[in-house]
């Protein structure tokens, strides 16, 4: 046995296949482990979204089976103020954020950090990520996860080496396969259990009709961005995002051709939502963005121009480019090939092989 045994581990149970296995793999390396469920979201009457509660058992029939104790705690309202009241300010502004990597920023390396730390005495937290952690000098460095289909380091590129260095990973050593596999042979409850794609707090529902709950609707024209032709009517801009092609609803256009249709703008002044066929069409392609709200995993702010590959969203394959620094927390990236489709309020993750040295908000993109 190791020396792991004094050292206690939270792992943050979803009640998914992940951070099931991540618990038993703890166990295996001789830690104390025990788990803790967070609510993050206090549903509605909504029979559609029942899924917190089946979670929250998963959660606690993979324990039992462990034989580990399971914490609960609410973190509700942590959420609405510092997660869902910005993604809707984002929306309502025209852009297009992604709330898990706001969830992982404010929830699960912050508010579940503190918690488990302060409140239950852990050692270290644990997630089902598929990312790694490698200790360099004393300082913690976030890696891609070994499983390139899974890899989620883009989500947690706002965690410093301070927060990672409290953290362990344990299924960013594995590929997903891996991970089933051991569920099965334990049979866990969770280990036939599909991956969740719904943002957190929507669960698998239909996106558009969540979003109008809390944002009016305010429909508007559609226009070609060659000629300002008439083509159809949007039902909100917050419904769109750039290089968005499907539920556009004009299709069929007379005279149109055989090429699709994609969203290439958005005027949110105008309430106009901008449309161009071809998915190579130059108003959808990019040369480069301007991103700010930075995070760098070792804290160091960049000084001088550097290097490394982009994505500006969750498994793109990565982008040469070079970044440089604009002095007022805010960077130019110029790609060394045109990019479709970069989307204001989405993030840019840099790396540096499989290192993810950190990212930040696109604020907005650069077409010459």
């Amino acid at each position: 046995m190791s020396d792991n045994s004094q050292k206690k581990v939270i792992v943050g149970m979803s009640g998914g296949v992940d951070s099931s296995v991540s618990a038993y793999l703890l166990q295996q390396q001789g830690y104390h482990v025990e788990g803790l469920f967070m609510k993050n979201w206090e549903e509605d009457d909504d029979t559609e979204y029942c899924s917190a509660a089946t979670d929250l058992a998963d959660a606690q029939a993979v324990c039992d089976k462990l034989g580990i104790e399971l914490h609960t705690v609410n973190f509700a309202a942590e959420y609405w103020d510092n997660v869902f009241e910005l993604f809707l300010e984002e929306y309502k502004a025209g852009r297009t954020p992604n709330p898990d990597i706001l969830c992982n920023k404010e929830i699960k390396f912050k508010a579940f950090l503190e918690f488990a730390a302060e409140d239950l005495g852990a050692d270290y937290i644990a997630t089902g990520h598929y990312v790694r952690r490698h200790d360099v000098d004393g300082k913690s460095r976030l890696l891609r996860g070994m499983d390139g289909n899974k890899d989620q380091s883009y989500f947690l590129y706002t965690l410093g080496h301070e927060q990672i260095a409290q953290s362990l990973f344990p299924v960013g050593e594995l590929e997903k396969p891996q991970v089933r596999k051991i569920a099965e042979e334990l049979e866990l409850a969770t280990a036939k259990k599909k991956d969740s794609t719904g943002i957190c707090f929507i669960g698998e529902r239909k996106f558009t009709d969540f979003l109008a709950r809390y944002l009016p609707a305010q429909p508007g024209p559609i226009l070609s961005v060659d000629d300002n032709k008439p083509m159809g009517q949007h039902q909100g801009l917050m419904y769109h995002t750039l290089g968005q092609r499907k539920g556009l609803g004009i299709g069929g256009v007379k005279d149109g051709g055989e090429d699709p249709w994609y969203v290439v703008d958005k005027d949110v002044a105008n309430n106009i939502l901008y449309v161009a066929q071809g998915h190579e069409h130059p108003r959808l392609m990019s040369y480069g963005l301007i991103a700010q709200q930075l995070h760098w995993v070792d804290r160091q702010p960049l000084t001088a121009e550097r290097r490394c590959t982009v994505k500006t969203r969750y498994r793109q394959a990565d982008i040469p480019c070079t970044v440089t620094p604009l002095g007022d927390d805010r960077i130019t990236v110029r790609f060394d090939e045109p990019v479709a489709a970069v989307t204001p309020g989405q993030s840019a993750v840099f790396y540096l092989d499989d290192v993810c040295l950190g990212g930040g908000i696109i604020e907005e993109r650069l077409q010459e």
